[in-house]
């Protein structure tokens, strides 16, 4: 079994942003799926969506910058309160994506945890946390092993975050990135000054202060970020 999971907790970004990226993964993935997303608080998600609370013991994790609260979802404890078997496949997207191609191949992998790679501009972690997927049951020891007094222990860019702390603990995990049709927007693996959609593309992950909202006039986002 597959399940899709992303994270809203804040005010950075509105309902809207679940809705869009669980409907294009929706269009662009046949294979029998759940989506999940973990809200600090009831929200209008609309159908097609699982609605979980973020445990109340992990609200400190969204207090800080890192988004280390994505990394319950190695917690098996918590895979098991969610329905998740023991080797079924857990995605995890950022709500800012966008799905522009079809997504069956790119999950279909036999690795325990696969992660984008490649695309971080200056920050030299090979990880980004944009979008991962994880075998349930493996490397429980990621969650088990952290706290925030530990995550400063895990070399940082500028601050501790979740993908420190998962190339740390895998530093060979497996990859996707431009070559798997995942794409950082206007990043390393991008063509060169372009905002033209990549040929093969997939997903592609929006960071900083780039945001799918502020690239609407660009036809491939208006066409799939809906």
């Amino acid at each position: 079994m597959l399940h899709v999971c992303a994270w809203l907790w804040g005010e950075k970004y509105d309902d809207s942003y679940v809705r869009k990226l669980a409907g294009s993964v929706h269009r662009n993935l046949t294979e029998a799926h759940r989506f999940i997303c973990f809200t600090d608080r009831e929200r209008n998600l609309g159908a097609g969506i699982e609605q979980w609370p973020i445990k109340v013991e992990d609200y400190r994790l969204t207090q800080v910058k890192g988004c280390f609260a994505r990394l319950r979802l190695f917690d098996p404890e918590f895979q098991a309160t969610l329905g998740i078997k023991p080797g079924d496949r857990i995605v995890n997207l950022d709500i800012d994506m966008v799905v522009t191609g079809e997504l069956d191949e790119l999950f279909n992998r036999t690795d325990g945890f696969t992660i984008l790679q490649g695309v971080n501009a200056v920050n030299p972690c090979r990880h980004n946390g944009s979008a991962w997927m994880l075998r349930a049951g493996y490397r429980p020891d990621v969650w088990s092993d952290f706290s925030l007094d530990v995550a400063p222990t895990a070399p940082y860019y500028e601050f501790p975050d979740d993908q420190a702390w998962t190339f740390a603990k895998m530093p060979n995990a497996g990859a996707w990135g431009p070559e798997a049709g995942v794409f950082g927007f206007q990043k390393p693996g991008w063509p060169p000054g372009t905002t033209n959609l990549p040929v093969g593309a997939k997903l592609v992950a929006f960071f900083g202060w780039r945001d799918p909202s502020k690239f609407e006039h660009l036809g491939w986002v208006k066409d799939n970020w809906r």
